[in-house]
């Protein structure tokens, strides 16, 4: 099972080897180089990351407690593939969250924090226009980390940390179907927050949070 070239990330060391482990097999789950569905090998993954099974075996363990991985009596592990209920419910929680995020985000706003977004947007938009998934997906996760860090609420900012990686999983698949219209209603909700109009940012993004869920909808309906 060969990983894709230039997909796996470096192992570094010093550091607990299974936490570095535990992390380099979830970057490579989240960004869909190991896609749902995919049967894991331990002794391959330990080759391609150049470690022992024994680290990789406590990875999976972890990420099958996690949800992440599938562990099958019998069979081996495997990368979970989300039920489509799974990943409505995933988007409705974060939709909730970042609507209020970007509330709070426009009673906090200062120049320096909406230059910083239009920064985002701009690579996000270079990178749709250039068609590189990988970085559009970035950028947009960037985005909306930084609306939740304008926010200041280190409560929402916890909660939102829980879902913000299996958001970048599922967005991944529908990052190129989103494409133009995701970043023009980035410039709108930049607009909106730096007016410090809380009331259209909220609105703006609740609208934003529910394309990107029709969309994963539409992909999982056209993959019937």
């Amino acid at each position: 099972m060969a990983l894709p070239t230039g997909a796996v990330p470096k192992v570094e060391r010093p550091g607990p080897l299974r936490e570095r482990v535990y992390e380099a097999l979830l970057e490579l789950i989240v960004t869909r180089s190991l896609e749902p569905g995919r049967h894991l090998v331990e002794s391959e993954l330990a080759g391609q990351l150049g470690v022992s099974r024994q680290p990789v075996r406590e990875a999976l363990q972890r990420l099958d407690t996690e949800g992440w991985v599938d562990l099958r009596p019998g069979q081996g592990a495997f990368v979970h593939d989300p039920t489509e209920e799974e990943a409505d419910q995933l988007l409705v929680v974060r939709g909730l969250l970042e609507a209020e995020a970007a509330r709070l985000a426009a009673a906090n706003a200062t120049p320096r924090a909406t230059e910083r977004l239009r920064a985002l947007c701009t690579a996000g938009e270079r990178a749709r226009e250039s068609d590189d998934v990988d970085v559009v997906v970035a950028a947009n996760a960037a985005f909306h980390a930084q609306v939740m860090q304008l926010a200041a609420n280190s409560v929402l900012a916890e909660l939102s940390a829980q879902v913000d990686r299996r958001v970048r999983w599922l967005y991944t698949p529908v990052a190129r179907t989103r494409g133009a219209l995701s970043w023009i209603e980035h410039r709108a909700m930049i607009d909106a927050i730096e007016a410090g109009d809380e009331q259209r940012a909220q609105q703006l993004m609740r609208a934003h949070t529910e394309h990107t869920r029709a969309s994963y909808h539409g992909r999982a309906t056209a993959e019937r």
